[in-house]
């Protein structure tokens, strides 16, 4: 028993629960008080704050760079508040982008304005379109300018590492061969497939989702709508974002229905697309074959436990949301927000983070995930499994068309999907003496 407390108290010492970054590190095992698994926009964003906070902090992300296409594109006025907080929006909105400050969809061949931003409480009344690669970077780039922040690509966690029954870190490959990274907290913001979360036995709820969406680009030009759009007729949805040069493009479709459709063959598939979006009918043919259209499987779940000793998850390691409203992303942000706002001080700090202490974290963020989610569910059962499981001419609901007459009703959704509930405010401290690298 003494030694293995030994050992235990060593470890704790090692991985800087009191403050101090290792001095024996090794290429094959690194030592911080914080180690984040996913370079995604949760992980990148926490890192950026814990660092900024004066926390030792390694993200690791398990790409050599962040270009993947048809990842989430949409940054919301929530983040684009926590951005001018850090007194970066403006540096951030010099990077090329699209905004929108309505959403508007065509329910059959009625066009309904359905969520208008410029009147949000917020510095930056619209949201932005732009390449999640180009949001990674800036994000990225902010945090490198402190001395405590290590951001490891090429780095693939495969497992964590437990001692006395707490998370005291993870093991990872790398190029250069095994590595360990020793922690004082390990935050899984390693996305819906984490391993993380399935590593530490977390066992998701199910709730569903009955559509999976095909994504896929075509191009844009000067005679198309502006405005990011959504078509709706019987049976299907096609959603467009303006992305500048190319629309990029969400087709929806039943659960489960992605290779019966491709046996359709690909003309017919160019054929749907052309119907319900006429002005790209003459581009429908740069979709080659199939191998130009990708499958995002949907899933909505979430953890009924967010965290066991030395570990944490958030983003969509904790909760995987539905693609209605696009908020997955700054839903998952606003948990980097909540847990750089309730967990500094501790990491900071010389004692170990508790229980209680991550506990405050699922506590301030649970429940705007699951009232996010059951508006979610709500539109997914109320609308969408109608729609796709409808025939003929669809028309819009009478409740639906009162947003064409009364524009006071386009503020709620906006504020819903701009803002959200129980929106974060950046209230995590500068240490000016940890401010460069």
């Amino acid at each position: 028993m003494i030694p293995n407390l030994r050992n235990f108290l060593k470890s704790l010492l090692e991985t800087g629960f009191y403050g101090r970054r290792a001095m024996d590190e090794t290429p094959q095992i690194r030592f911080c008080r914080c180690c984040i698994v996913g370079g995604g926009p949760a992980g990148m964003m926490l890192g950026l704050l814990l660092a900024r906070a004066g926390v030792d902090t390694i993200v690791v992300e398990k790409h050599k760079d962040f270009l993947r296409d048809f990842r989430g594109d949409t940054i919301h006025p929530s983040t684009l508040e926590a951005l001018h907080d850090l007194g970066l929006l403006d540096e951030f909105l010099k990077l090329p982008h699209q905004k929108t400050t309505l959403l508007q969809g065509k329910v059959g061949d009625v066009t309904i304005p359905l969520a208008d931003f410029s009147h949000l409480p917020t510095h930056a009344k619209f949201i932005v379109f732009m390449p999640q690669w180009d949001f990674l970077d800036f994000i990225a780039a902010q945090a490198k300018r402190y001395s405590c922040f290590r951001l490891l690509m090429s780095t693939e966690a495969d497992g964590l590492l437990v001692e006395q029954d707490r998370v005291v870190g993870i093991t990872a490959k790398t190029a250069a061969g095994a590595l360990t990274i020793r922690a004082g907290l390990t935050i899984g913001a390693d996305g819906r497939h984490s391993l993380v979360r399935e590593d530490a036995g977390f066992k998701p709820l199910e709730i569903g989702a009955p559509m999976d969406v095909l994504w896929f680009r075509l191009s844009r030009t000067g005679d198309d709508p502006q405005e990011t759009f959504g078509r709706i007729e019987a049976g299907q949805m096609l959603i467009l974002i303006n992305r500048g040069g190319h629309w990029q493009c969400g087709y929806v479709i039943p659960k489960g229905s992605a290779e019966l459709l491709k046996a359709q063959g690909l003309e017919k598939f160019r054929e749907n697309i052309a119907a319900l979006a006429p002005y790209v009918a003459d581009r429908t043919a740069e979709l080659k074959s199939f191998d130009d259209v990708k499958l995002l499987t949907v899933a909505v779940d979430r953890l009924p436990e967010w965290h066991r000793p030395g570990l944490l998850c958030i983003g969509d390691s904790a909760h995987a949301m539905s693609p209605v409203g696009g908020v997955g992303i700054n839903l998952a942000i606003q948990d980097s927000i909540a847990t750089a706002n309730l967990l500094n001080e501790v990491l900071r700090g010389n004692e170990p983070v508790t229980d209680e202490d991550l506990a405050r974290v699922q506590s301030r963020r649970e429940w705007p995930v699951k009232a996010t989610q059951a508006m979610q569910v709500f539109i997914q059962k109320n609308v969408i499994s109608r729609v796709l499981g409808g025939t003929g001419k669809i028309k819009p609901p009478w409740m639906v068309k009162l947003f064409i007459h009364v524009p006071l009703l386009r503020r709620l959704p906006a504020r819903l999907i701009g803002i959200g509930v129980r929106p974060e405010r950046v209230t995590s401290p500068e240490r000016a003496g940890d401010h460069f690298a």
